[in-house]
């Protein structure tokens, strides 16, 4: 038997879960299943976005900068806003003076630039003819004391000059070379920039149709988990309610077990005692008869050794009296008919039910799952016309218009641009290579004078050597004055174009001065209005347009286009979320066909509660089932009687006691035997059923209550889940739906509908004319210049130097003059030729 304190634990358990649930019923406990994946969308409004350009840092930076610090002092003067408005409006009106006053730097170094094309070609024709007639560049007459410190003064100068050199035309070479390759894709770039920018309008409301179509994606999402929502809610309802319909079908389980043995144990109870009372008299008057009998032949003179068997024979009587113990007839007529319900198989039956609970579930939902599918599957009002709301027709066109026309009119200018680049490129190889040959005679030169006058001492050497460096020296100084035309040249028509870019352009449009300019009325001629062929808003500046775009602003906040554009209305989807919320709340769930106890076993456990049987008189029957049935051991009678009729002399009186000894043994095999029996069957049902009649009954009765409690109770749990995972799902699959929206603003305001493309495209374009382009262009001319400027001390050095390398004529130096001595005899020096 059970113990019934797990009823009243469950009792409690189902209580407080039930309070619970209607303590908590406007909360949501939704698990990690109720949490929306992550969706994924295609995207779009990639073809107008350019890859952001910036120049990353170089060793060539310290140069640039150079290049900046000296062009910032050569034009000191601020952007020229009145020049330039006139130059463009009317360019017959430009004064020559307003350009020199500007251009007062350039004009200074223009001057020095010509004084340098007059006067190094004029020094150099100067000195070719003076070469030709021997005059110049021939060698030292005389040795003297400090010519060895001179020649080392004039070779080290020479060769730091040359060094510097060196230094600059590698730097020439790399920067030409740079200058070069960013030309060729930087130009190329432009149509395709253009091109790309023709749809930043035009295309718009294709890709906002393409956003619209990708609805599809949580659409189908939703669709694909309609499909089992009705066993998923199911099984979330079998799995709460389990932990409560579980112990109760054990329970009903043990309970219609302990039923079932207690009716058996009353049902012994009652044939046991009826059996040992109707028995009790006729065994009761049998002992009696033995008992007379025996006493008269114990009792005889003649019986010998009969004492013992005499008091014992004394005690054969009855020792209980089973008609003392009360009737249970009136309980049993109350469990007439118990049990009339099958436990087992009603709870096997509820178990199966129970299990089945998530397919009974979607098959009451099918209706409405499908209501709910036919609504997902409509594609919401605003959404759909999310591409034809935008307002851009005539602005796409006006846009567009303006670029192609731009890019048209750019495509012979930027090949003309490559040509020329070319040319440029070639004559900076060219001259940075006759460079590199002067620094490359200097050099031989140097070395070879060196190795000449090393030589001298040893009186056997030939002065081929110190002639050899002498000439290269001397070649390098042809070169510098053959070349010092060209190089001048180049240098200042890429230091006039490339100066005027960085201090004209890349200044003022690196701090949006040009901006401002393109912005005031007037500057720009009628067919140049940017404002107008961009079709910004009337109160949006050019300066404000751009500053707008960059921060990823739409493009009906900037451009004037036909109307307002509110993609927040066309991402609505309130009324499409409420149709379906509408249509979850009809999500339904019956489980009233769950019925624990039905109602033949509800009917034998209120015949069992009514039936009085723990008010059963269990003491009485304990009282006589702890006394013999007789009160003397019959066997042990039985053998003594035999033992003495053994031993008795007088044959009769012996064949008398064997015979009685029978006569006991033949009563307790008919009579005594079997009401032991039945005593040890009612001693087993009585002491059972004083043991369990009023647990038992206290089971019933929490088993009834409970039962009619859950059948209360349950439904409203069944509801209350349901109702908390339809709005788990529905939260779920809005949720999805709020992804689509969240991706689609995002799409349509930062990447589709949006003008960060142009404010990009600016950025580029002053990237690449500006660091790409001016910088190692400005780097090109300004190493071309320390290189021209340097050769003009070369030359200097290297003619000095140049005699130092040539054979000289020795003589003996005294300590004083030969004026001054007053006899002096003259004497043959030798020459050493």
């Amino acid at each position: 038997m059970r113990h019934p304190g797990s009823l009243g634990t469950l009792a409690l358990l189902l209580g407080l879960e039930l309070d619970l649930c209607r303590g908590q019923a406007t909360s949501q406990y939704c698990g990690p299943q109720g949490q929306a994946e992550q969706l994924h969308f295609t995207g779009l409004g990639k073809g107008r976005w350019l890859d952001p350009q910036a120049r990353p840092p170089g060793p060539l930076d310290p140069l640039y900068r150079m290049v900046r610090g000296f062009l910032d002092m050569v034009q000191l003067n601020p952007f020229p806003e009145g020049l330039v408005r006139v130059a463009l409006n009317e360019p017959s009106s430009v004064r020559t003076s307003d350009v020199v006053r500007y251009e007062a730097g350039y004009v200074v170094c223009a001057v020095i630039a010509g004084l340098f094309l007059f006067i190094v070609p004029t020094v150099g024709f100067c000195f070719c003819c003076c070469r030709c007639r021997r005059r110049c560049g021939g060698r030292v007459k005389a040795e003297h004391k400090s010519m060895a410190c001179e020649r080392g003064s004039l070779m080290t100068f020479l060769l730091l000059i040359t060094l510097l050199l060196l230094t600059g035309v590698v730097c020439a070479f790399i920067t030409n070379q740079r200058t070069h390759e960013e030309v060729g894709p930087g130009v190329r770039a432009v149509p395709g920039v253009l091109n790309s920018l023709q749809g930043l309008v035009s295309d718009v409301p294709q890709e906002l149709k393409a956003v619209a179509e990708q609805f599809s994606i949580p659409q189908n999402r939703v669709l694909e988990e309609l499909n089992g929502v009705g066993v998923n809610i199911g099984s979330t309802i079998h799995t709460q309610l389990r932990g409560t319909v579980y112990p109760m079908l054990a329970s009903l389980q043990r309970l219609g077990q302990d039923l079932q043995i207690s009716l058996d144990h009353l049902r012994l109870l009652n044939s046991s005692a009826v059996y040992l009372k109707e028995q009790q008299e006729p065994l009761g008057s049998s002992l009696q008869d033995h008992k007379h009998k025996l006493l008269s032949l114990l009792q005889d003179a003649k019986c010998r050794g009969c004492a013992s068997a005499l008091s014992h024979t004394q005690l054969l009587e009855l020792g209980a009296n089973f008609s003392q113990v009360p009737s249970v007839n009136g309980v049993l007529q109350k469990l007439k008919g118990v049990p009339e319900g099958n436990f087992s198989n009603m709870v096997q039956k509820d178990n199966s039910t129970f299990n089945t609970l998530p397919v009974l579930t979607a098959m009451e939902m099918k209706n409405t799952v499908e209501e709910l599918k036919a609504e997902v599957a409509q594609i919401p009002e605003e959404v759909r016309t999310l591409s034809e709301g935008f307002p851009g027709s005539e602005a796409a066109d006006r846009w567009r218009q303006a670029l192609a026309e731009a890019e048209n009119s750019s495509r012979p200018y930027l090949h003309m641009i490559q040509k020329y680049e070319r040319y440029r490129w070639i004559a900076g190889y060219v001259l940075s290579s006759v460079i590199l040959l002067v620094v490359i005679c200097n050099l031989l030169g140097l070395g070879l004078g060196l190795w000449g006058i090393s030589a001298r001492e040893d009186s056997s050497h030939t002065e081929a050597k110190g002639e050899a460096g002498a000439q290269f020296l001397m070649a390098g100084v042809g070169l510098s004055f053959l070349f010092s035309g060209p190089f001048i040249l180049l240098i200042f028509a890429t230091f006039l174009l490339g100066g005027n870019i960085q201090t004209l352009v890349c200044r003022s449009w690196e701090n949006q001065e040009l901006y401002q300019f393109a912005d005031t009325p007037g500057n720009l001629p009628p067919s140049m209005n940017l404002s107008h062929l961009l079709g910004l808003k009337k109160d949006v500046s050019i300066p404000s347009a751009y500053q707008q775009c960059k921060d990823g602003a739409a493009l009906w906040k900037v451009l004037q286009l036909n109307g307002s554009y509110d993609p927040e209305k066309h991402l609505d989807i309130n009324k499409y979320t409420a149709r379906l919320q509408e249509e979850v709340r009809n999500f339904k769930v019956d489980i009233k066909d769950l019925d624990l106890l039905n109602e033949a076993a509800k009917r034998d456990l209120e015949a069992f509660r009514s039936s009085g049987i723990e008010k059963i008189d269990y003491p009485s029957f304990l009282a006589q089932l702890q006394k013999p049935l007789v009160k003397v051991d019959v066997l042990k009678l039985v053998k003594e009687l035999e033992k003495l009729g053994e031993a008795q002399t007088e044959p009769a009186l012996g064949q008398q006691l064997k015979q009685e000894a029978q006569a006991l043994q033949d009563l307790y095999q008919e009579k005594i035997l079997p009401q032991q029996t039945h005593m040890v069957t009612l001693n087993r049902s009585v002491r059972a059923l004083s043991a369990s009649a009023s647990k038992l009954q206290l089971m019933v009765s929490e088993t009834l209550v409970n039962s009619s409690s859950l059948k209360t109770e349950l439904p409203v749990r069944a509801h209350w889940i349901l109702r908390n995972e339809s709005d788990c799902f529905l939260n779920r699959e809005v949720a999805y739906f709020m992804q689509y929206v969240n991706w689609a603003r995002e799409m349509v305001t930062e990447h589709i509908a949006t003008c960060q493309p142009l404010s990009g495209a600016l950025d580029n374009g002053r990237v690449i004319l500006c660091d790409h382009i001016a910088n190692p262009w400005n780097a090109f001319w300004f190493c071309l210049a320390w290189c021209t400027f340097l050769l003009i001390p070369s030359i200097i050095f290297a003619v000095k130097t140049t005699k130092h390398f040539r054979p000289i004529r020795k003589r003996l130096s005294s300590t004083s003059s030969e004026e001054t001595q007053l006899f002096h005899i003259p004497r043959v020096t030798s020459l050493k030729l």
